[in-house]
This record gives structure tokens, sequence and C-alpha cells, in this order.
């Protein structure tokens, strides 16, 4: 019973394979090399990144209390 469906499959896929347009323009390999080649640079570039993102140093200074002064002078005299 397989073999009736495998040919049954067979007569109605090839008048779909005779349909193809030959005038139809399609990326074919030189799309796929392009392709191909953004993606490896893609890849570089992110694993490029990751590296420099870890050499970052992402410490913040201590946050200063409410009443404390900034350090700056302002030139007036309190009272």
């Amino acid at each position: 019973m397989p073999d009736v469906n495998a040919n049954l499959a067979l007569t109605h896929l090839v008048p779909l394979a005779k349909e193809v347009d030959e005038n139809k323009v399609t990326p074919g390999v030189l799309g796929f090399i392009v392709f191909a080649v953004m993606a490896v640079a893609v890849w570089g570039l992110m694993k490029s990144m990751n590296r420099h993102m870890g050499r970052v140093d992402f410490k913040e200074k201590p946050d200063e209390p409410a009443g404390a002064t900034s350090g700056k002078d302002t030139g007036r005299k309190s009272a």
C-alpha cells in the first residue's frame, strides 16, 4: 500500500514542478553567500561586543546623605 501513496504523490507533485516560471528571478547561490557573510559578520560583532562589555566597570559612586553638602562653595555665608 505505501507504494501506491508514493506513486500518487509523485503524480501530483511532478506537474507542480513543471509550473515553475523559468523567467522568475531567485536569489540563488549569490544570495545565499551574501546572507551567510552577513550572518558571520553579525556573529563576530556580537562576540566582540560581549567581550568589550565584559571589560566595562559599572561601579557607581555611593549616594550622598540628604543633609550633606556637595562640597561646592557657593560664596554665601550662613547666619
